[in-house]
C-alpha cells in the first residue's frame, strides 16, 4: 500500500500526498540538549524538471520600457561595464535594469549596448532573459575566471569551446545535456579577432569551462577533477547565460580574462594586475569587433 504524508496546510487543513514524492524525516532527539520535541518532517524530493514545460512567469517589455541595442555586451563587473562604456562613447546616463545597469553606444558604426554587472549564474540568467524581451539578438559575455591549468596565468584569455555547467540555473533550461555550448558564429568571430594581431603579453587558449554557484567550495579535488579532464577555467556565469540563449534561440559566446589562479591547488589573485587591466581591455575590444562582424555576417 502507498505510504501517505499528511501536510497541514495554511487555515489548518490537512492534505496528502504520496510517497515518492514526500517522505519521512526522523526528528533530531531535541530532548538531550534541552529543547523542546519536534514532530517528524516531510522531505520533499528533486523534482525531474522539464525544460519543454511553459513557465507561469515569463519575461515582458514592461509598457513604456525603452528597447534596447541588438548587439550587447553583458559583464560581470563594474569596471568592465566602465570600460566598455568608455569604449561605445556612451552619452546618455546609464538606465538601470534591476540592481545593474545599461549603456548605449556604437562600435564600428553598430549601435551597441552593454549591461551588467551580473554576478552569479541566477541573476545573470535574468538579466539575459530581460535583454532579450527588450530586443537583443546577439550577446558575448565578458567576465573572469580562475584558471585550473598551469599554461593559463592571470593575464590569460580564455575563449570557451563548451561549458560544464555545475550552477543550479543551466538544468532548468538545457536537462539531461552535459556539455553547454556557445553560438558557432559568435565563437568564430571572437577567434578571429583574437587570432589577430594582439597587444605583447597577451595570450589566450580555447577548450572547455566549468561553472559553478560556489565560490567558497571551489576544493581541490575539484580542482584536481577539472584539470584531469581539462577544463580550463571555473566562472560563475556562463553556463548559465549559454542555455538560456540555447533555449531562447539567441546566439550567445563568451570570454574570460583570468583573475586568479588555482592550478597550484591554492588560490593566487590578481584581480589588481596590470596584467588583468591589459586582458580586460583587449578582451572588450575584441568583443565589441566580433559583434560587429556577426552582425556584418548574419544581418
Amino acid at each position: 500500500m502507498t505510504k501517505k504524508v499528511k501536510i497541514l496546510r495554511e487555515g489548518g487543513q490537512e492534505s496528502q500526498l504520496h510517497a515518492p514524492f514526500f517522505e519521512s524525516r526522523p526528528s533530531t532527539p531535541y530532548r538531550e540538549h534541552g529543547l523542546p520535541a519536534r514532530a517528524p518532517q516531510a522531505k520533499c524530493l528533486r523534482f525531474p524538471y522539464n525544460p519543454d514545460s511553459p513557465a507561469l512567469i515569463n519575461p515582458v517589455r514592461e509598457p513604456g520600457e525603452e528597447a534596447v541595442a541588438a548587439r550587447v555586451v553583458l559583464v560581470s563587473t563594474k569596471s568592465d561595464f566602465q570600460l566598455l562604456g568608455r569604449l561605445l562613447g556612451a552619452k546618455q546616463p546609464p538606465r538601470r535594469l534591476w540592481d545593474c545597469a545599461l549603456r548605449s553606444g556604437s562600435w564600428a558604426a553598430k549601435p551597441m549596448a552593454v549591461a551588467g554587472p551580473v554576478l552569479g549564474a541566477p541573476y545573470a540568467a535574468m538579466v539575459l532573459e530581460k535583454l532579450i524581451a527588450l530586443g537583443a539578438k546577439a550577446v558575448i559575455f565578458l567576465g573572469w575566471c580562475g584558471s585550473l591549468q598551469n599554461g593559463l596565468p592571470v593575464g590569460s584569455l580564455v575563449l570557451p569551446a563548451a561549458v560544464l555547467g555545475e550552477d543550479g540555473v543551466s538544468p532548468h533550461y538545457q536537462a539531461g545535456e552535459t556539455d553547454i555550448l556557445p553560438d558557432p558564429a559568435l565563437r568564430c568571430a571572437l577567434e578571429r579577432f583574437l587570432s589577430a594581431d594582439l597587444p605583447e603579453g597577451i595570450s589566450w587558449r580555447s577548450g572547455p569551462v566549468l561553472t559553478t554557484d560556489a565560490y567558497y567550495r571551489e576544493t581541490a579535488e575539484m580542482v584536481q577533477h577539472y584539470q584531469h579532464h581539462g577544463a580550463l577555467a571555473v566562472d560563475m556565469e556562463l553556463g548559465a547565460l549559454l542555455a538560456v540563449g540555447r533555449f531562447r534561440g539567441l546566439p550567445v559566446a563568451g570570454l574570460l580574462a583570468v583573475s586568479d589562479e588555482l592550478f597550484s591547488l591554492s588560490w593566487r589573485s590578481g584581480h589588481r594586475s596590470s596584467r588583468l587591466r591589459q586582458a580586460r581591455e583587449t578582451a572588450a575590444r575584441v568583443s565589441l569587433a566580433a559583434l560587429a562582424a556577426w552582425e556584418e555576417d548574419h544581418a
